[in-house]
């Protein structure tokens, strides 16, 4: 059996449940959980509340974890890819030093890694 792939995904300015709204639907979070992906986020929010986010959507977050704890994810998980979404240089950062593919939260780029991110 292969590894999982792993989806990470900012909230303020990246869901479109973040304060402000971002781009990326709940719908996609939803997509990537049923195709095998471990799916949570990576926030500056506390733990609480971004657990209390994904009860409210009914999504069963593999993970919640603060903006510069991404690294951790990477060491608690073995995942064959590892993606995190992202409206900020911050996100970016912490992506890239975390050895996470950065994909950001803008319709240009999301046009660009939409379909990567679905291929099998």
């Amino acid at each position: 059996m292969s590894a999982p792939r792993l989806l990470s995904v900012d909230i303020d300015g990246t869901l479109e449940i973040g304060e402000p709204p971002g781009i990326i639907p709940v719908a996609l979070v939803r997509t990537a959980q049923r195709l095998g992906y471990l799916v949570g986020s990576c926030s500056d929010r506390p733990l609480s509340f971004q657990q209390a986010m994904w009860d409210r959507v009914a999504i069963r977050a593999d993970f919640t974890v603060l903006k510069h704890r991404l690294a951790d994810v990477r060491a608690r998980f073995s995942a064959a890819v590892y993606y995190h979404i992202g409206d900020t240089e911050i996100d970016e950062r912490f992506a890239r030093e975390a050895g996470f593919h950065f994909l950001r939260a803008d319709a240009d780029a999301h046009r660009r890694w939409g379909p990567e991110l679905f291929s099998p």
